[in-house]
């Protein structure tokens, strides 16, 4: 059988991105997402969960790539988090975009700005004069011609693509192989990452 081809991350992560998480963790996973993208969706819980065990192990990086081919709300719900960002609220504006995928007209946006608490003016006019528009362009031409990500959610462990699914079980699997150094304590073999899954579905954490 040959080889899986390691494909790495070629545009490393910077003071421009959105990072979750300390800037020396062991272990970062970088997520180029959509916030209309389905499986995005179905990612974004079991990241968070994954990010809740690890805590301060895990840096959580998120680049958009709104295909809008494909998904036409996803440009506006990049241009509502960056203007989110604007004002230090990237992670709120990312959850409520990807909790409400299925309501993101500009009325949606709005509304999501007045919950997490933004400026609702300043979120208006950024969002009106499209201030962040260039910015989040430039982002996605250098995801397709450097990286050639073609869709999401398109994940790095570590700078290292990862194909595999994005699930609780399957990430922690990844991230425990990625951490060569041993670094993060994660219980040995699958059956015990079965059993902490187990125990978080549980409520139960640790």
């Amino acid at each position: 059988m040959a080889n899986t081809e390691i494909v790495r991350l070629k545009n490393v992560v910077n003071v421009r991105d959105h990072v979750a998480g300390p800037a020396r963790a062991p272990i970062t996973l970088v997520e180029y997402g959509n916030f209309e993208c389905i499986h995005c969706g179905r990612a974004h819980p079991e990241i968070k969960k994954v990010r809740g065990l690890l805590g301060d192990n895990l840096g959580f990086v998120f680049r958009h790539f709104p295909n809008t081919q494909t998904h036409p709300h996803s440009l506006r719900a990049a241009e509502a988090a960056e203007s989110a960002a604007a004002q230090d609220k990237f992670w709120e504006m990312h959850d409520e975009l990807f909790t409400h995928q299925q309501a993101l007209e500009d009325r949606d946006l709005a509304h999501y700005a007045k919950r997490i608490g933004l400026d609702a003016g300043r979120f208006a006019r950024d969002m009106a004069e499209h201030t962040f528009l260039k910015q989040i362009e430039a982002d996605y031409d250098r995801s397709i011609f450097d990286e050639h990500v073609t869709g999401t959610p398109t994940l790095y462990i570590n700078a290292v693509r990862y194909n595999g699914a994005a699930d609780v079980q399957s990430l922690l699997a990844a991230i425990k192989e990625a951490d060569t150094k041993g670094l993060i304590r994660l219980p040995d073999g699958a059956g015990g990452i079965r059993g902490l899954i187990d125990r978080l579905r549980r409520g139960v954490n640790g």
